[in-house]
C-alpha cells in the first residue's frame, strides 16, 4: 500500500516549480485542465521578508487555492521560518523547501542544491520551517551535489525524521544541471529508505516517460516541469492515461488560439501591460513550437512591440496543425 499524500490530491501528477515560468497565470491554466498539485516558482525568503521589488509577483501565489504549494529557498533558519509563517498566514496550504535549484546565483548564496553539501545545516533549516507552521512541509532536491556526493538518501531519511511529509527527487546531481538523462533508477534507493511519498522528477515529458519513471524509481508519483511548456494539458493527459482520471479536452484550432490569447491576457493583467508583454514571449514561443508556426510568423510574434500587434498575430500564429498539437 503506497503512502498517502500529505494533502488532498486527486492523483500524483504534479507541476514542478520553474523560475520565471510557474507564476500564477500559468499555474491557473495548468490547474484548469487538471493537476494533482501545482508549485509556485521559487521565492527567496530574504527577498520576501525585505519586500524586494518584483517579489510581489512571485509571492502572488494563489494562496488558499486547493492543490497549490509555495516553494521557498534560503540559507538561514530564522528567515526561512519567518517567511514560512508569513506565507501560511496568507493562506498557503503546502510549503515546499528548495534544495534542488542548480543555478549558480542560487548555489553561490549557499542555498538551493548547495545545501546538499552541508546536510547538518540543511536539516536545521528543515527543522526550523517544519516547527514554524502547521501546514504540510515538503522537500525538493537532487541525487546529490556531484557523483562523489550522492547523499539524497541520507538527507531524505533525516528530513522524514524532522517532519518532512513528501520528497521530490530530480534524478540528476547539481553538477549535471540538465545535461544527460535523469537517473530514475537511482531514486529507488531513496524510496526504499523512507515511509513518506517519493515523487520522481526530471525528463518526464509524456505518458511513456512517466510510466518508466514510476517503474524505475518505484515512486509514488511524478513531477513534470519543462515537458509541460506549451502543453498545459499534459499533466491531466498523463493522469488520465496512468490513473484513469477524466481525459482533458485538448484544444485544437480556434480553441487553441483562444487558450493562448487568454493566457496572454491573464499575464497582462497580472504583471501590467509592459512587463506582461515581455514575460509572455517565452510562453508564446512554446505554444508556437507545439502548433508548428512558420518561422517568419514566429519571428513576428516574438518581436512585436505592442500588445495590439501581438494579439493580432496570435490569431494567425496559433492556427497550426491539429496533428502536431495532438502529438505534442
Amino acid at each position: 500500500m503506497p503512502p498517502s499524500l500529505p494533502f488532498d490530491s486527486p492523483y500524483p501528477v504534479f507541476l514542478a516549480p520553474m523560475a520565471g515560468i510557474t507564476d500564477l497565470p500559468y499555474r491557473t491554466l495548468v490547474a484548469s485542465f487538471g493537476a494533482g498539485l501545482v508549485v509556485s516558482e521559487m521565492v527567496a525568503c530574504h527577498e520576501l521578508l525585505c519586500r524586494r521589488p518584483g517579489t510581489r509577483e512571485k509571492a502572488e501565489l494563489g494562496l488558499g487555492i486547493q492543490g497549490t504549494a509555495v516553494q521557498i529557498a534560503g540559507r538561514e533558519a530564522e528567515p526561512m521560518a519567518e517567511a514560512a509563517r508569513m506565507i501560511e498566514a496568507r493562506g498557503a496550504r503546502i510549503i515546499d523547501i528548495n534544495m534542488g535549484c542548480p543555478a549558480k546565483k542560487v548555489t553561490q548564496g549557499a542555498s538551493g542544491s548547495a545545501l546538499m553539501k552541508t546536510p547538518d545545516h540543511a536539516l536545521r533549516l528543515i527543522e526550523a520551517v517544519v516547527g514554524a507552521v502547521k501546514v504540510p512541509v515538503t522537500l525538493k532536491t537532487r541525487l546529490g551535489w556531484d557523483d562523489t556526493m550522492l547523499n539524497a538518501t541520507e538527507i531524505a531519511v533525516r528530513a522524514e525524521a524532522a517532519g518532512i511529509q513528501m520528497i521530490t527527487i530530480h534524478g540528476r546531481t547539481r553538477c549535471q544541471f540538465y545535461k544527460g538523462h535523469a537517473n530514475w533508477r537511482a531514486i529507488r534507493e531513496i524510496k526504499d529508505a523512507v515511509q513518506i511519498p517519493v515523487i520522481a522528477n526530471g525528463d518526464i515529458v509524456s505518458t511513456a516517460t512517466a510510466r518508466t519513471a514510476l517503474e524505475d524509481a518505484g515512486a509514488d508519483g511524478v513531477m513534470i516541469g519543462r515537458g509541460a511548456q506549451g502543453k498545459p494539458w499534459l499533466l491531466a493527459q498523463i493522469a488520465h492515461d496512468i490513473f484513469g482520471t477524466p481525459a482533458p479536452t485538448i484544444p485544437f484550432g480556434a480553441a487553441f488560439t483562444d487558450m493562448v490569447a487568454g493566457h496572454y491576457a491573464a499575464m497582462l493583467r497580472f504583471y501590467g501591460k509592459t512587463l506582461g508583454h515581455r514575460v509572455a514571449r517565452k510562453h508564446l514561443g512554446w505554444y508556437m513550437d507545439t502548433c508548428g508556426t512558420p518561422a517568419d510568423l514566429r519571428r513576428a510574434v516574438l518581436t512585436a512591440k505592442t500588445v495590439p500587434q501581438t494579439q493580432a498575430l496570435i490569431a494567425q500564429a496559433m492556427q497550426g496543425d491539429a496533428d502536431m498539437v495532438a502529438a505534442a
